[in-house]
């Protein structure tokens, strides 16, 4: 959306959505977007606490970027009309900061507590729909990209409706896909997010990269037979306090920042304290606050979660690690350009490198914004790409289910990994048959796209013989400087 209304003013924009315009990883993003407003902060301290938590893969370019310009971002947001949380009333109040994990600050902007990527796609819309030269298709997904021997030249969609594909002719493509969460059995993200766009951008030669950098949210709620709801960082920035079985707080026995360590040290914490205890899952506790705060701070994780019979101001809710967020994707600069002509990738589906091997929390947003625009206006001198027109790709599907694929990645490319855990599923997939597609469907083609991107993860991990960021090979538990820098794999042929 912020590339689109960006790129407006340079010709015909059409923005197509695999589903309505509203499903997207965006859509339930709770936790904030971070940004150094504050009286006390500045921009170099939210630049050093991203490169800290990037353990030494950063772009340190990409990372200034994202800092500098996300004041910026923040303000046009508000001008659209985005209603971040405030204290006081009228024109004397003030934009409410939070602290989340890693921040050394209090920068983390929320709306309506817990429903800042609602707030922020909400207005997105409202702005890009309010330009003509924006128009927008849903149920439309796109499968495949065109292209000639210079670059791609548009894409292929399968309408929802009729089950047809259809060819898109364009100047320029943008990839803003989202991430790729369902590759694994437990995820916090939305069914949609499979992967597509890096699998897509793969098939016509471009490169990717860090893709053995997962992020695994270490509080999914786990009630048997309800989703992997994502119980939000920030509430343990509000004094939620991990405890297992036993209901002791454990984190002290693994980081000095105790519940708010970055990202992977808490899943890695909780998962071996799940197997010290014998447990399957341990507890996010914030009964201390009360019911009045709760509900008030996180209305919509208060709501969901009464709904399933777990009152947080009363209990504490049973939580597991899940796939949350990809640090790595298509490769691109700072403009959003991939290494193939007329194709762009922005937000989760890229990697610019600001991420670096762990993404610190409340950058995701953020990052959609800047580079989402930064993307559109590169794109405005976007020519076309010439050349012979190559013909759709031939569809095939693997011969295995999307779940025993899920399981096989969340057993051995999961949290912790090891070379013989994924050897053992690098052989598997490569002993996989294939099943001509004549017609494929929705279904066909994610399962194709999370048997391309589940080798893709398994290659990376079993290639970076250390442990870094969110990244942690048993095998190997410490860094080595050999491999601080990025992976990278392009398809051969």
């Amino acid at each position: 959306m912020r590339a689109a209304i960006e790129l407006a003013d340079a010709g015909s924009v059409l923005v197509i959505a695999k589903d309505s315009l509203r499903e997207s990883s965006s859509e339930y993003a709770q936790g904030g977007i971070a940004a150094a407003l504050n009286d006390d902060d500045r921009i170099e301290l939210h630049e050093q606490d991203t490169i800290y938590a990037g353990d030494g893969l950063c772009n340190v370019s990409a990372v200034h970027a994202l800092v500098e310009e996300a004041p910026a971002a923040i303000q046009d947001l508000i001008g659209w009309g985005a209603e971040f949380d405030r204290e006081g009333e009228g024109k004397g109040s003030k934009l409410v900061f939070a602290r989340e994990g890693a921040h050394s600050r209090n920068r983390v902007l929320h709306a309506h507590g817990d429903s800042t990527g609602h707030e922020i796609a909400r207005t997105l819309y409202q702005k890009a729909a309010s330009i003509p030269a924006i128009r927008f298709e849903t149920y439309s997904a796109v499968v495949d990209l065109l292209h000639g021997d210079d670059g791609v030249t548009g894409a292929v969609a399968l309408e929802e409706s009729s089950g047809e594909l259809r060819d898109i002719r364009t100047r320029a493509v943008l990839l803003a896909t989202g991430g790729l969460g369902c590759v694994y059995r437990e995820t916090t993200n939305p069914a949609v997010a499979t992967g597509d766009g890096v699998a897509m951008a793969w098939r016509v030669g471009a490169e990717v990269s860090n893709l053995e950098f997962v992020q695994f949210h270490p509080t999914a709620l786990h009630l048997e037979g309800a989703p992997r709801f994502l119980l939000s960082e920030a509430m343990r920035g509000e004094g939620a306090v991990l405890r297992n079985k036993n209901g002791e707080a454990f984190m002290e026995r693994y980081h000095e920042m105790r519940d708010l360590a970055p990202r992977d040290v808490v899943s890695r914490a909780i998962v071996a304290e799940m197997k010290r205890t014998g447990s399957p899952h341990v507890w996010l506790d914030l009964t201390a606050r009360g019911e009045k705060f709760i509900h008030e701070r996180f209305p919509r994780i208060y709501e969901t979660c009464l709904g399933l019979g777990l009152d947080l101001g009363r209990e504490a809710a049973p939580v597991h690690p899940a796939a949350h967020y990809a640090m790595g994707g298509v490769r691109t600069d700072l403009e959003g350009r991939t290494s193939v002509e007329g194709l762009y990738a922005a937000g989760e589906v890229a990697c610019s490198g600001v991420h670096g091997a762990n993404r610190l929390a409340s950058n995701s947003l953020l990052e959609g914004l800047v580079f989402g625009a930064r993307a559109g206006r590169a794109m405005r001198g976007q020519r076309g790409v010439s050349g012979t027109q190559a013909g759709r790709s031939k569809w095939a599907a693997p011969d295995v289910t999307a779940s025993e694929l899920r399981e096989l990645t969340w057993t051995h490319c999961g949290i912790l990994r090891d070379r013989a855990g994924l050897q053992s599923a690098i052989d598997a997939m490569a002993g996989m048959g294939a099943i001509e597609v004549e017609s494929p469907t929705l279904r066909a083609i994610e399962l194709r796209n999370i048997y391309e991107l589940a080798q893709l993860i398994a290659k990376s991990a079993l290639w970076r013989e250390e442990s870094r960021g969110a990244h942690y090979r048993t095998d190997f538990p410490e860094k080595r400087a050999e491999f601080e820098r990025d992976s990278s794999f392009r398809m051969q042929g």
